[in-house]
């Protein structure tokens, strides 16, 4: 045989069983993986009469052989004549669909997924259809989970006596004595809502929705909360009051802190989907709860939705909604667990937060917590704390600044932590525009002059980054007499950092 000498042109299907039997596991594996090209040398007629029966019983293998042979047969449809024959695919990707490794199911459901949309209607309900039966009334809880992920791709397609009967079989999954069958249903439930008519998402889904999130196992009524978000986009927003929200109050406040953390979790998509109204009266209570939750993981999800939760909030009540109701529980959150966690977030939403709330208020309850962010240990915190004062010296103005802010960051440059030293520089760089030239030559250039003696030489060569920053906002008086000499001076510096970014400032200002 010519395939001997290496021509796959006539590779014959018995030198394919010789391999995927030998008891070398990376052998058989990579005969998978050239399933494709053994396709091509059988030709079309071949593979469906010779290959893929072979490969329908001798599913048997290791994991990762299966696993690449699920995924080589979604790809196959040509290799078997095209979507006239791609029924041919079903069996051995139905016997994958039941093994006992999840990876390998879930590869297997989706090829069964991707060739599905080859079908014609006819065969779809001659050939598909009937596996996802078979699956779904399997003896074994691994076709029953397989089956879950198949209804929502074969449903549209199909005439409405069979629609009647898929509709059946994902109630009876709903509640299979399995908990896995019933997670794998629930995790599904709302891409299946999505896919069926108004009349029943109202009279099915509505009741399984209701079944799954009062499941006995956490696991499956957390499913259920991710399904929420789905479910209440396609419902008019007179029936989310009566059908959605009593079961979404119940999950806000389950016993289990898993479902109430997915309900965090999901806050933002649960607002988004069910309006204005409803979040004024129902979420805003309920995201109250979660941030003053028992448990941390879940107060540092919600407290990581607190920027997003607000942003969409309706601008007529947003900020009576933000003092009344969130302020005063992100005062109770537990900072040193919690702020942590999301702290990015919360700082990227303060400017918005301070032109909302005011100065007075800003200077009372917030700027404590703004200046400390600039000495977080984490640099990001640090870099993004910095950005955030900018931000508020556009809101509050020069002034304001110059009474509040500015003090502050300069009394850093004289902190043992040379760290907290060059927070100082950054800031004044981030400042400097904003205040304008007036304070920045009169009270910051000369902080930044001293700073050029520090002993760190990271800080010396930031002293010359800060100068070329702030270059452009002083006059040309102060560049000559007070800012050139200085970086004359660090050019000449021991350390070659420090020479290196004074001699570039000199260039860029023009003080050669």
């Amino acid at each position: 045989m010519a395939g001997a000498d290496g021509d796959d042109s006539l590779y014959p299907i018995a030198v394919l069983i010789d391999e995927l039997r030998n008891e070398d596991v990376q052998l058989r594996l990579n005969s998978i993986k050239k399933l494709s090209t053994i396709a091509l040398a059988l030709g079309v007629e071949r593979t469906r009469t010779e290959l893929l029966p072979f490969l329908t019983d001798t599913i048997y293998d290791e994991d990762e052989v299966l696993l690449a042979l699920a995924e080589q047969l979604g790809n196959f449809t040509m290799l078997v004549g095209g979507p006239e024959y791609v029924h041919c695919l079903l069996p051995p990707l139905e016997s994958l669909a039941t093994v006992e490794e999840t990876v390998v199911r879930d590869k297997a459901v989706e090829s069964l997924r991707k060739i599905s949309q080859e079908h014609s209607p006819v065969d779809l309900e001659v050939h598909f259809e009937p596996l996802v039966k078979r699956l779904a009334s399997g003896d074994w809880f691994t076709s029953r989970t397989s089956a879950c992920g198949l209804f929502s791709v074969c449903y549209p397609r199909v005439s409405s006596t069979v629609k009647a009967e898929i509709r059946q079989h994902f109630r009876t999954l709903c509640s299979d004595d399995t908990p896995m069958v019933r997670r794998a249903a629930a995790s599904k439930l709302g891409e299946f809502a999505k896919v069926l008519e108004l009349e029943y998402v109202k009279s099915d889904i509505i009741s399984l929705f209701t079944a799954l999130a009062s499941d006995e196992q956490d696991s499956v009524r957390l499913l259920a909360v991710e399904a929420c978000v789905s479910i209440a986009t396609l419902l008019p927003q007179e029936d989310l009051e009566t059908l959605v929200m009593p079961t979404l109050r119940q999950a806000a406040e389950d016993k289990s802190w898993r479902v109430r953390y997915m309900v965090a979790d999901k806050f933002s998509e649960l607002q988004k989907a069910v309006g204005p109204e409803i979040t004024k009266n129902d979420l805003v209570p309920a995201f109250q709860n979660l941030l003053k939750d028992c448990e941390a993981e879940v107060r540092a999800a919600a407290a990581n939705k607190v920027k997003e939760f607000c942003e969409n909030l309706p601008e007529d009540n947003r900020e009576q909604i933000i003092m009344t109701h969130i302020l005063p529980c992100w005062h109770d959150l537990n900072l040193s667990l919690v702020i942590r966690l999301v702290r990015l977030a919360i700082i990227e939403y303060m400017p918005l937060l301070a032109g909302q709330l005011g100065v007075e208020f800003f200077d009372e309850k917030l700027n404590t917590l703004c200046m400390a962010w600039l000495i977080d240990h984490v640099y990001a915190i640090r870099e993004a704390a910095t950005c955030n004062l900018m931000k508020l010296v556009e809101k509050f103005g020069a002034e304001w600044a110059q009474n509040t802010i500015v003090p502050k960051v300069l009394g850093m440059a004289n902190d043992p932590n040379y760290l907290h030293r060059m927070t100082t520089l950054f800031c004044i760089n981030a400042l400097s525009k904003a205040c304008g030239q007036e304070i920045t030559t009169k009270q910051m250039l000369p902080v930044v002059l001293k700073m050029s003696n520090d002993q760190v030489a990271n800080v010396r060569f930031n002293v010359a980054k800060s100068l070329q920053k702030i270059g452009p906002i002083l006059d040309s008086n102060a560049l000559q007499t007070e800012v050139k000499p200085v970086l004359e001076k660090l050019a000449s510096d021991t350390d070659m950092d420090v020479k290196y970014f004074a001699q570039e400032a000199i260039s860029v200002l023009a003080l050669a």
